[in-house]
């Protein structure tokens, strides 16, 4: 049996030492630290509460209690116009994306009683609704659509109405439809354009029937007068 006063053997003992320095060194650098930052908190300014998302949020989203979270930060670090309190936010539209733990600030949210379309609508533009056959998980908001027109009479022809708009929204099927009160089977695109394309749209719908087709993800941006 191995008595208590037996000596460890030197490398143990050189290991002991190292560790018990390692330690006390450690301990000395967080203290440091600690002392460093309570010397900097009347610079940084006492906490302030936030308002940040707390998941990944969509453009076009509309904030609900369980999508916010608040966090403590010090003043200085603060984003100018960050929302301190939830319920200022419940309710109103994003206007871009938010990623989790992002602050939640006014110029992200659209005007308090902006509807989730209006809300994304930027001033002198116009949000039109095309049905199509084109399934909805297919297209996705910010995707970009070539409008179509096919015109039957004498002269049967297929021509491009607009190009290039971007895609605010997607409308399953099975919703009910505004006007008629019953549910619609076609999908629906809302889509950003300027008024004279809204007019060159409805026109065209008149008509003729009004198809999409969907352009690549590489392709460059056209603005919503094409």
């Amino acid at each position: 049996m191995v008595g208590f006063g037996r000596r460890w053997p030197r490398p143990a003992r050189i290991t002991a030492v190292l560790a018990l320095v390692c330690g006390l060194t450690a301990f000395g650098l967080v203290q440091g630290y600690v002392a460093r930052v309570e010397a900097l908190r009347p610079e940084l300014g006492a906490p302030v509460p936030v308002v940040v998302a707390a998941s990944d949020l969509a453009r076009g989203t509309t904030l609900s209690a369980d999508a916010l979270k608040v966090t403590q930060v010090p003043g200085e670090f603060a984003p100018p116009g960050a929302l301190g309190d939830p319920g200022d936010a419940e309710g109103r539209v994003l206007v871009s994306p938010l990623t989790a733990g992002e602050p939640v600030t006014g110029t992200r949210l659209a005007a308090p009683r902006a509807g989730p379309v209006a809300a994304l609508v930027p001033p002198g533009l116009r949000a039109f609704v095309v049905a199509t056959d084109v399934p909805p998980e297919a297209v996705r908001a910010g995707d970009r659509v070539d409008v179509l027109g096919t015109f039957g009479g004498g002269r049967p022809h297929t021509e491009t109405v607009a190009t290039g708009l971007e895609v605010l929204s997607v409308l399953g099927s099975g919703q009910t439809d505004a006007l008629s009160g019953a549910p619609s089977d076609a999908p629906r695109l809302v889509l950003l354009v300027s008024p004279d394309v809204a007019e060159r749209l409805a026109y065209a719908g008149a008509f003729g029937d009004l198809s999409v087709t969907i352009a690549g993800a590489d392709e460059g941006v056209v603005t919503a007068g094409g």
